[in-house]
Formats: C-alpha cells, structure tokens, sequence
C-alpha cells in the first residue's frame, strides 16, 4: 500500500509533464451495480464529467458483490467501486474520491449510505445534508470522512 502511494504522489505527477494530455487518462473506478439502476448510472456519469474513467459491471448479486469486497452492511447503498485498492460504496462525490487519492489514510474506502437525495446521482429537486463516512478493515466502525451540509 505504502508503495502504491508513493508511485503515486512521486512517479505519476511526473510522467503527466510527458505524456499528452490525450494519453492521461483519469483513475479507473471499477463498479457494480444492478442493470436495472438508474440513480447508480447518473453516479457513473458524474464520475465520467469530472475526469474519471468507469468500467461499469452489470450484476443481480450487489449483496455478494458487497460481502466480497468488505462493506459493513451499516454502511451498504445501491452500487459498489473500487478505485486505486479503495471501496467506494454508494453515492461519494468525485470531489471526496480524489481527496481520498490525494491524501492516502489507512481506510478501507468511502460510503454513502442509503441514497440521500442530492447527492451525485441523486438530483431529485430536493437536497438533503449527508455525510460521507470512512472504515478500516480491522474496525468497520464508520467515521466521518466528508459532511455535505446544505445552505
């Protein structure tokens, strides 16, 4: 993990000056989700606008998909990603992701739990304070990662 961070904020930064623009692609967010889901489709273009690149994985076995990849079910929302070793579960704004890629903490991923309305993917008209939480493997009791609190 230490290793993967390190090419990150030292190597990477780098190769960007040598590379074109074109050649640089955003972090590739893996994510599962339901084929019928339309709110997790509206979170996976979000990503897509604000420079990620996303392999969508159409499955019926979200429940699986999250055992597999150690969502606390507290924690549990409609799709599930990874991105860079990290879980990302439900509707986590790209600006949070790329804080936790920049900053690197120990932690398991990033989730939103349930589907607050307002959140990426989640523009109903009405708009709802969230908060996105953070877990350890070893302690998946959740701690406050990002408060999205509306004026």
């Amino acid at each position: 993990m230490l290793a993967r961070r390190l090419l990150r904020r030292l190597v990477l930064p780098g190769l960007g000056l040598v590379l074109s623009p074109l050649a640089v692609a955003g972090p590739l967010v893996e994510m599962w989700k339901d084929p019928n889901c339309g709110c997790c489709t509206a979170w996976a273009e979000h990503l897509e606008a604000e420079g990620f690149e996303v392999r969508l994985h159409d499955t019926r076995e979200m429940r699986q998909v999250k055992i597999d990849r150690g969502v606390p079910p507290r924690l549990a929302s409609c799709h599930t990603a990874v991105v860079d070793g990290y879980v990302i579960e439900g509707h986590v704004p790209a600006d949070d992701i790329r804080r936790l890629l920049e900053e690197g903490p120990e932690v398991a991923g990033l989730a939103v739990p349930g589907m607050p309305h307002g959140s990426p993917g989640m523009e109903t008209g009405r708009v709802d304070d969230y908060a996105v939480y953070s877990w350890q493997v070893a302690d998946p009791a959740p701690e406050i990662f990002q408060r999205h609190i509306q004026p």
